[in-house]
């Protein structure tokens, strides 16, 4: 099927499938598929990656795994099929004179008989040993290795190689928004010597290429080389092609065949470049505006975070202070909770200690003994008690006593002193009345303790 007759069909289908044939057209132009059903059953199996599919697809009668892994992102397309792509071929110049035509047409036969022979023998050799270049292990082996012969060979002095696979050189392109050039070098081919000694060496040559875009190349007898080839499709050496994003694929959009003279390369690139300069800074600005737009987006989703931790920062504050306020409430609560039960526990240890008092003794009673409390209010109490009975009955009598603080002692005041009321280390026993020295009238103070 010739070109035009697949750009024909290719027309008529795109009305059917008009989403998938972009994809599957780039496939089949890159790989040689002509079935648009294996196309994108083999794009389906790689996610839609094209150019992971293309290198599995080169790779496959080998069983050789693809030499790179596809970016999580949007697959990277490598459109070969337009229609608009600009290209310039030059052709060998014909034989002049009668003597010039007389050379050709005597070694015409020779040159059918030498290129049939040998295209029968390299198709026969297919058979007992599979094209080696065919197999890609160390892509980027192979562009270091074509780049120390292209030294030794043409000297230092050329345009700045790209030190990567041609994958790699895609999506750097891509990323970015530059021109990749892209040289396919044929060792064999008579003007290959001539096109890297005189143009691409040419010092305003590499000026150029170096100023204004990333500069690919590689050998066709490379593995790496060859699966290029084979993708771009080339018709005769030198070949150059013009690569970049156009319409959000990576599209070839310039081709440059045969050997070309350095001025001549420098205003066909420049033309190339000049030509489709406007998708480039479409996509820029695009981009820019992509690029605004995440960025307002981020502000705002940052802004909204800041309102929305401030917001949960308050409400942690209130839950805090809520937390705070009913936990101080409880302890609160619970203190009068507690108070109250001191307080009963106190007045039923007082009524306990009341009545577990003896008889107070009658005035007549000549053991009797009358004591006097002054109490911490001023006020006065009188109650006799025996001189047999012990101070610890003094004691409970004022501690069942409701104007008697809850923690005391009493003191004597001639002499002065404390009377041991409370069983101690001093006395385990407290004394009796009698004992501690009390006369029939005595008058004590009580000092309360509480707060001590």
């Amino acid at each position: 099927m010739t070109w035009t007759e697949r750009r024909d069909s290719r027309s008529y289908m795109q009305g059917q499938e008009e989403e998938m044939i972009p994809f599957c057209f780039c496939m089949g132009d890159l790989t040689g598929i002509e079935s648009m059903d294996q196309c994108r059953h083999t794009l389906e199996q790689h996610n839609w990656n094209i150019e992971a599919a293309v290198q599995d697809r080169l790779n496959e009668q080998e069983g050789v795994p693809s030499v790179f892994n596809p970016p999580p992102s949007r697959p990277l397309q490598v459109n070969t099929a337009d229609h608009r792509i600009y290209s310039y071929v030059v052709s060998r110049p014909q034989p002049r004179g009668l003597l010039g035509w007389g050379y050709y047409l005597i070694m015409l036969p020779f040159r059918f008989t030498y290129y049939t022979i040998l295209d029968i023998f390299r198709f026969a050799l297919r058979f007992i040993r599979p094209d080696p270049r065919s197999r890609v292990t160390d892509p980027v082996g192979d562009i270091v290795s074509f780049m120390h012969s292209f030294e030794e060979k043409y000297g230092r002095a050329h345009p700045v190689f790209y030190q990567g696979t041609y994958s790699q050189a895609l999506n750097d392109a891509k990323r970015e928004l530059r021109f990749l050039l892209v040289y396919l070098h044929g060792d064999d081919h008579q003007d290959s010597d001539e096109f890297c000694r005189n143009t691409l060496c040419a010092p305003e040559v590499i000026s150029l290429i170096n100023t204004r875009m990333l500069f690919w190349a590689c050998s066709t007898n490379k593995p790496e080389g060859y699966r290029v080839s084979q993708a771009l499709r080339e018709n005769t050496y030198p070949f150059l092609a013009m690569i970049m994003l156009k319409d959000r694929r990576m599209t070839v959009v310039g081709r440059l065949e045969g050997l070309i003279q350095p001025d001549d390369l420098i205003n066909q690139l420049t033309f190339i470049m000049d030509a489709n300069q406007t998708y480039l800074v479409s996509e820029r600005l695009e981009r820019e505006e992509r690029n605004q737009t995440q960025v307002l987006r981020q502000q705002q989703d940052e802004a909204y975070l800041a309102s929305l931790r401030a917001d949960q920062e308050k409400e942690r504050k209130k839950r805090e202070e809520r937390e705070r306020k009913r936990r101080k409430e409880e302890e609160v609560q619970q203190q009068k909770l507690a108070e109250e039960r001191r307080r009963r526990n106190l007045q039923e240890e007082k009524e306990r200690k009341l009545e577990c008092l003896p008889p107070e003794p009658s005035p007549d009673d000549p053991e009797s003994v009358k004591i006097i409390f002054k109490l911490p209010n001023d006020s006065r109490v009188e109650r006799r008690f025996h001189f047999s009975q012990s101070l610890t009955v003094i004691h409970d009598f004022l501690f069942s006593l409701k104007e008697s603080p809850e923690k005391f002692q009493i003191e004597a005041n001639f002499p002065r002193r404390v009377l041991p009321c409370i069983p101690s280390e001093e006395w385990p026993n407290p004394p009796t009345l009698q004992e501690a020295g009390l006369s029939h009238t005595e008058v004590l103070f009580v000092q309360d303790l509480t707060d001590e």
